[in-house]
């Protein structure tokens, strides 16, 4: 019996939270595509579940305790329009991209946050096929201090200098290339039991 659309989407940002790879398995399409992965390192472009492992990965390396408290859901067929907040920690390097190469990193300020998104999600064989989101980074920036003048910008430009940013883009991304690689165990397909291997 086919997970309910709304289960499906919550299932989505379960997944962002915990790298929970059998759930990826089970609510992320082979085919899905994520318009919001050109800030993110390159991994998480990547289609199917592990684009979606990878982009956890990320978050998480940035906020400890990240969680996604659901607002409202609403959905018609087979689109999903879900509301909620992002939350956690700021206890990791928060590292920008730009084509998979460093854009900015905001070295941890341990500030709490709470960032109101929206997310348009598409789906396809009772799986998201497509991700889209209004986010409210801006509030996001002035929460970390990242905004012109805040707090944190001295700190940012001295990773910058430092080379501390360089080498914590270099990690992330290869922690979601980690996080990615943990989806092939999943990957529907002959012979496989869905077993990680």
């Amino acid at each position: 019996m086919a997970m309910p659309a709304e289960d499906v989407a919550r299932g989505l940002f379960t997944v962002l939270a915990t790298g929970d790879v059998a759930l990826a398995a089970a609510v992320v399409h082979e085919d899905f595509t994520n318009r919001e992965a050109v800030v993110s390192p390159a991994a998480c472009s990547l289609p199917g579940p592990a684009g979606v492992l990878a982009s956890g990965a990320w978050l998480r390396s940035a906020f400890s305790d990240l969680r996604f408290p659901v607002t409202d859901l609403a959905h018609d067929g087979d689109q999903v329009w879900i509301r909620l907040h992002m939350q956690g920690r700021h206890t990791g390097p928060f590292v920008h991209y730009r084509d998979g190469e460093l854009l900015q990193a905001i070295p941890p300020t341990g500030a709490g946050i709470d960032s109101e998104q929206v997310h348009v999600l598409h789906l396809r064989d009772g799986k998201v096929v497509r991700h889209e989101a209004v986010r409210d980074d801006l509030a996001l920036l002035g929460q970390l201090g990242a905004l012109p003048n805040g707090p944190a910008v001295p700190r940012i430009q001295d990773w910058h200098d430092t080379g501390h940013a360089a080498r914590a883009a270099l990690q992330i991304a290869e922690a979601a290339e980690q996080a990615a690689a943990t989806a092939r165990g999943h990957a529907p397909g002959p012979g496989n039991t869905g077993q990680a291997g």
